[in-house]
């Protein structure tokens, strides 16, 4: 008799999840147009506010860091960090800090934040996309709240991989045996994210049969974190913003879109048109941004007129490898039609894929004037104590 394998499980680690889906209503938005956005992504409805952890507390170089987590209604604990400036009570205007993708799944919101023992992969994120600073760190120093924390799929909310599914195990091989011939030895982090780049596809079909996406997922976990921290004491609940750069850009503006009680927000290097993606950028891009059936709700640009937010910065990088300019530059024309002066605020910036030192500065600016924070005191800067 002949025994067939027994196949592993190709969503391991989140074997509670199409019961939290399929048990739970979809997300209410507060308004009509949210609700046609959270129904085409598939958002669920949330649990009750879950319970926060405090794990650890430290002051350094003018700031106070905490590592937080709570437990979602599926998978495991979000690991989240809060930052905020030294010495300063409140109340203060709040941030959502939201990490990119950058094909790093091992790693999440820690590649945001200055810590003292932070992992080699997600310092070394912070050279090639965010200009070697830890951006959640420094609006924090320029007198916010600032929360940060792993989205579904990503850091401590990642699938387990030890025992990939068959056909993400077939493209491992694959690209380990091209290591192999290289003569490359792979990290734990490096196999991981190879793993998950090809495993992507797999948790975006299982979303699919779920009725929901990647995205929907993600924005399920930005929307609780999003209420945790306008809970949060010495957080004003009416001054709240968020800011992204690339994959990040994109949770920023879906995040807008969905919540009323993002105020003001940053998208970084994520504005095009869908049509500009057509037909040799839309391989450069990931789940994330290309759910299925967004297209033909609106085009990427129209979906900030579903915010209620008073005011938004975009960012574009005139040599950005992932998108076309002619697609950059009619998404602004598109925005500048669809808001006025007050509410929207666009800039072009030469370079590459890249959150500059520059453009940080000026979108840390613009969140400091639109939610009306101040700068704290300057403070001799020291080494970070464990």
């Amino acid at each position: 008799m002949n025994v067939q394998p027994i196949r592993p499980s190709a969503i391991a680690g989140y074997e509670d999840w199409p019961a939290y889906v399929q048990d739970n209503p979809r997300y209410q938005a507060a308004a009509t147009a949210a609700q046609e956005l959270s129904d085409v992504l598939g958002i669920p409805g949330a649990l009750p506010a879950p319970d926060v952890t405090v794990h650890w507390e430290q002051t350094y170089d003018g700031v106070t860091t905490s590592q937080l987590s709570w437990q979602l209604g599926f998978g495991s604990r979000t690991t989240v960090w809060l930052v905020r400036p030294a010495g300063i009570s409140g109340p203060l205007p709040g941030v959502l800090a939201l990490h990119c993708h950058g094909g790093n799944k091992f790693s999440g919101a820690d590649r945001l934040v200055e810590l003292p023992e932070a992992h080699p992969l997600a310092a070394a994120a912070r050279p090639g996309y965010y200009d070697g600073h830890a951006l959640a760190t420094d609006v924090a120093r320029r007198g916010f709240a600032v929360l940060a924390h792993d989205a579904f799929a990503w850091g401590s909310r990642r699938f387990d991989l030890s025992a990939p599914s068959w056909r993400t195990a077939s493209a491992l091989e694959a690209r380990k045996a091209q290591w192999r011939e290289d003569g490359v030895v792979g990290s734990e982090a490096q196999l991981y994210n190879s793993a998950a780049g090809f495993h992507e596809d797999t948790v975006a079909k299982a979303a699919g049969l779920l009725g929901t996406s990647l995205a929907g997922m993600v924005a399920h976990d930005d929307l609780a974190a999003l209420e945790i921290l306008a809970g949060l004491p010495g957080v004003d609940a009416d001054r709240i913003g968020c800011i992204g750069f690339s994959g990040g850009g994109g949770r920023s503006l879906t995040l807008a879109a969905l919540s009323p009680r993002i105020r003001s927000y940053v998208v970084t290097c994520m504005m095009t048109t869908f049509k500009s993606l057509l037909p040799a950028y839309v391989d450069a891009h990931s789940w994330l941004f290309q759910t299925p059936g967004l297209s033909k709700l609106d085009e990427w640009p129209e979906l900030t007129a579903r915010s209620a937010a008073a005011g938004f910065l975009v960012q574009y990088a005139l040599a950005d490898e992932l998108f076309p300019e002619q697609g950059m530059r009619a998404a602004h024309r598109m925005l500048e039609s669809l808001h006025g002066r007050d509410t929207y605020t666009g800039s072009f910036w030469p370079g590459n894929h890249m959150f500059t030192a520059e453009m940080q500065h000026e979108a840390i600016s613009y969140l400091a004037r639109t939610l009306g924070a101040g700068s704290p005191p300057d403070r001799t800067r020291s080494s970070p104590n464990p």
